[in-house]
């Protein structure tokens, strides 16, 4: 049989696709006779991952990049890494987009999970069971979120947020929103955490949670509103999208920046710049991780155990919107609203 592909081995094995990953990729997870069973059908028919390094090959490998949203410019620069990796090892890219829809992404990996030798799941909305469903049926790896079990890669989300926080603290302020991202996100619970965590080793500083937002230039319009009634001196967004519908309402208003108000964002996408004030932000190497996340799966591929999970650094830019802190008589604020900032669960963890 030509080239054979794990469906096959399962057919002939007689066993689920799911099984046949874990006897290649996680032995130690199958029973020893189911194991050298599969081992064994797999050897006969000569299967292995579409890709190997250096042999030719029939076809070019194909791998799939599933992302929340492709209008968002964080994930563009993420594919632009996986593609050069990919494409330096002669592998093809599908790029899909769930449209932030926890229903397509599900429809969609069962989708692509059919016709694709690898996948690479950027930022996914689904649960961790939902994940590991699918990597049962072919390699995957996942970025900028963590599942126990599967390879990924991650930004240093904590420091991200903590040096963006230390840094509004330096300035003056002492009361402060956080504008979150969507509640599906991974990424908005652990940033939520880490202010979670800063507020309570920080004497003297409230961290206000003005709630949960899309992370667009109109999520950061309600955000706006929010910080305004709730009378923070500072605003840290989820993202840089969400921090430039701030500026932008927060313009609308009356409200200065950085006079009146301070105003963060994380990502630094390239419009943090574009815009006056220009935006501080935290900068993570989104090309980095899309290269990354290629280098994870091609391990994946060969039915490596997967590593530790890989923390990218995130470092704070600090650009104009941000300045230190008014005094109350010269902000046109309204009186402070609700106190205390609590993170809230992560769905499904």
């Amino acid at each position: 049989m030509a080239n054979p592909t794990i469906r096959e081995v399962a057919a002939v094995a007689k066993v689920s696709i799911s099984t046949v990953s874990r006897a290649l990729s996680k032995p130690e997870l199958v029973a020893a006779d189911t194991r050298e069973h599969v081992q064994a059908v797999a050897r006969e028919l000569g299967y292995r991952p579409a890709f190997v390094d250096s042999a030719p090959a029939t076809r070019p490998g194909m791998i799939a990049l599933v992302v929340p949203d492709l209008e968002n410019p964080f994930f563009g620069l993420i594919a632009k890494g996986v593609q050069a990796r990919a494409r330096s090892v002669g592998l093809l890219v599908v790029v899909s987009d769930i449209e932030e829809d926890t229903m397509i992404e599900r429809a969609m990996l069962d989708t692509v999970s059919a016709g694709v030798d690898g996948l690479i799941l950027c930022s996914p909305r689904g649960t961790d069971e939902t994940i590991l469903d699918v990597s049962g049926r072919v390699p995957t790896v996942v970025a900028n979120r963590q599942v126990t079990g599967l390879p990924s890669v991650l930004f240093d989300e904590e420091r991200g947020m903590s040096s963006s926080l230390r840094h509004l603290v330096a300035l003056g302020h002492r009361r402060i929103g956080y504008a979150g991202g969507p509640l599906v996100s991974w990424t908005h619970h652990r940033r939520a955490e880490a202010v979670q965590h800063f507020a309570e080793r920080e004497g003297g500083v409230e961290l206000i949670d003005l709630g949960s937002f899309q992370p667009y230039l109109s999520g950061g319009h309600g955000a706006a509103d929010q910080a305004i009634a709730s009378g923070v001196t500072a605003v840290a967004a989820f993202n840089d999208l969400l921090a430039l519908g701030i500026l932008d309402r927060l313009a609308q208003r009356g409200v200065r920046v950085p006079t009146d108000m301070s105003v963060s964002g994380i990502d630094n996408v390239a419009a943090a710049t574009y815009v006056r004030p220009h935006l501080t932000t935290v900068d993570v190497s989104r090309v980095r991780m899309g290269r990354t996340a290629v280098d994870l799966l091609l391990g994946a591929m060969r039915f490596e155990a997967p590593p530790a999970p890989q923390i990218l650094p995130a470092e704070l830019i600090v650009r104009d919107s941000t300045a230190v802190a008014p005094t109350r008589s010269e902000t046109p604020l309204a009186s402070p609203g609700p106190p205390s900032f609590v993170a809230p669960p992560t769905p499904g963890a």
